[in-house]
């Protein structure tokens, strides 16, 4: 007898996934679904929140699993600081618990699909995703992608949530980040992120630069971020900002944030 079908929206609190989550059970029911968050415990608190009104509005059971380290204990115990380039955390906190998940699913009779709320113009990453968990399990992971070819964009589906569902946007999107992710401590987030974060929430970038302070000092001249390929100390950075001569990178990659596993979620 073959497994039967669960359909797993993947979610980390941003619009996308709640709206694939709603589009998910409408279309195959409330028994059938689960939404799955996997925590960081890095998380904006207010990301909790907005993840139980919409688990709430759309009926759907909510799975929370957590490996029970934050991304500073996995940089300390594999002695390697998070970037743009490899974040060790999205690993072994996401990925990982989530491969845990699949094939727990699988011993208790069960063969998840999994749901990502990844639009039209990131269709790169759809490919990245396929590729990604092909590999992962012990055996290939189907996905899906319910808004690749909506004509919903993100800022129609914010509009739902918050017109519609009457469900108030996690706090982060209306600080101006573009994702909910990590509580604003993203090691992928490059220069501008990290620039908006420090003149939004100081104290937050400060818990930042003294995480990096004590990986530097554990495995020498590493950082989070980099400025034309050379290491840039969110201390250094922090000190441009501060004196007004804050300098772009001059590849465009370095000024944003590199999409992660998290993202995808």
């Amino acid at each position: 007898m073959g497994r039967k079908i669960k359909h797993v929206a993947m979610f980390s609190g941003g619009a996308a996934s709640a709206y694939v989550a709603y589009l998910m059970v409408q279309t195959y029911g409330k028994e059938n679904c689960l939404l799955f968050f996997t925590d960081t415990l890095w998380e904006h608190p207010d990301n909790y929140r907005f993840m139980y009104d919409v688990a709430e509005y759309i009926g759907i059971e909510f799975l929370r699993v957590m490996d029970g380290r934050t991304p500073e204990e996995v940089f300390m115990e594999t002695r390697f600081l998070g970037n743009s380039r490899l974040a060790k955390c999205s690993s072994e906190l996401k990925v990982r618990q989530t491969t845990i998940f699949i094939e727990q699913l699988r011993i208790e009779g069960y063969e998840p699909i999994l749901y990502f709320g990844i639009g039209p113009h990131e269709k790169q990453r759809q490919k990245n995703l396929i590729d990604f968990y092909a590999h992962q399990a012990l055996e290939p992971v189907e996905t899906r992608f319910p808004l690749i070819n909506s004509i919903l964009n993100d800022k129609d589906l914010k509009s739902i949530i918050e017109n519609e569902w009457k469900i108030k946007l996690p706090l982060m999107y209306d600080e101006g980040f573009s994702h909910a992710n990590c509580g604003g401590r993203c090691v992928r987030g490059g220069l501008n992120h990290y620039e908006h974060l420090y003149k939004t929430w100081p104290d937050v970038y400060k818990q930042q630069e003294e995480m990096e302070n004590r990986l530097r000092d554990m495995l020498g001249n590493v950082t989070i971020l980099k400025r034309d390929s050379q290491p840039l100390t969110l201390k250094q950075f922090r000190e441009e900002i501060e004196a007004g001569m804050r300098v772009e990178a001059s590849n465009p990659a370095e000024n944003d944030t590199v999409p992660c596993v998290c993202v995808f979620n």
